[in-house]
């Protein structure tokens, strides 16, 4: 079991009170202004989302924009949340062949899916997961939706073009013929003021809408995009290949509260 490393700080720790604090993100003045009910008989074109992984009082509401189109969308059987390695343990990419709990319950592991990643240059590698928040705070939102959740997450330390791609090409072909969803967890532009975050933001976000794997990565470079998980972001897109991308919401911190330097976040959907 992976137990949680950042409940009580990026989310509320008591099961009660997650879950209100979840609503209050669906709710909140920048949030899509309701929960929506989960669709059982919904479309199933979303493919993948791009997530933020802040603390929730910050980026909950723009996350909650990602989560409100997949209940809308309906649910697939299985998930792949790629975040990025803030923390520098464990492999370089690195599986996390444990069923993983949160306040919410347990999300499981899925281990079929799990074995048709485990091959170069993926590694399984708990390690690497233990600290890291990316991944766990898109879980209670998952779960929040749904009371069985399955899962595989992979940890990017590595995020670089080539490895970024190679690792999108194993998990296309490991997703092949599977109802799955891919979350591609990042915070965009870092602690820079407000008007420059969105104006650098909006030209990776458009690389994105625009399916440019190779012109995302060169903007995120020659604009300085501080992006933590543009590998994630590339290896997702890479997975899913040709797509209709939607950007549901933009917005950063200093939306939530008032501060000189801000964090950007992006909720994108990603539709076949």
């Amino acid at each position: 079991m992976r137990y949680p490393a950042v409940a009580g700080q990026f989310y509320e720790r008591d099961a009660g009170a997650l879950r209100k604090q979840i609503d209050g993100c669906y709710r909140h003045a920048i949030g899509p202004g309701r929960k929506p009910a989960v669709a059982r008989d919904g479309a199933r074109t979303l493919k993948a989302l791009v997530v933020p992984h802040a603390g929730y009082v910050y980026s909950g509401p723009v996350a909650a924009h990602a989560y409100a189109a997949l209940a809308e969308d309906g649910l697939p059987e299985t998930f792949v949340v790629l975040g990025p390695n803030h923390t520098g343990l464990g492999a370089a990419v690195a599986l996390g062949t444990h069923d993983w709990e949160t306040p919410l319950g347990v999300a499981t592991y899925d281990t079929d899916l799990g074995a048709s990643l485990l091959k170069e240059p993926l590694t399984d590698d708990i390690i690497a997961h233990r600290h890291e928040h990316s991944i766990e705070v898109q879980l209670p939102f998952l779960q929040d939706l749904s009371r069985e959740v399955r899962f595989v997450p992979i940890c990017m330390g590595l995020q670089e073009l080539p490895m970024a791609v190679e690792v999108g090409e194993v998990l296309r072909g490991a997703l092949r013929g599977r109802d799955a969803v891919v979350l591609a967890s990042t915070d965009f532009s870092h602690y820079i003021p407000k008007a420059e975050a969105a104006r650098r933001d909006r030209m990776a976000i458009d690389k994105i809408l625009a399916s440019d794997v190779k012109g995302f990565y060169r903007t995120i470079k020659e604009q300085d995009v501080s992006m933590c998980g543009f590998g994630p972001v590339m290896a997702m897109m890479t997975a899913i290949g040709p797509a209709k991308p939607e950007l549901l919401k933009y917005a950063s911190s200093g939306d939530v509260a008032p501060m000189d330097d801000v964090v950007g976040y992006g909720a994108i959907a990603i539709r076949r």
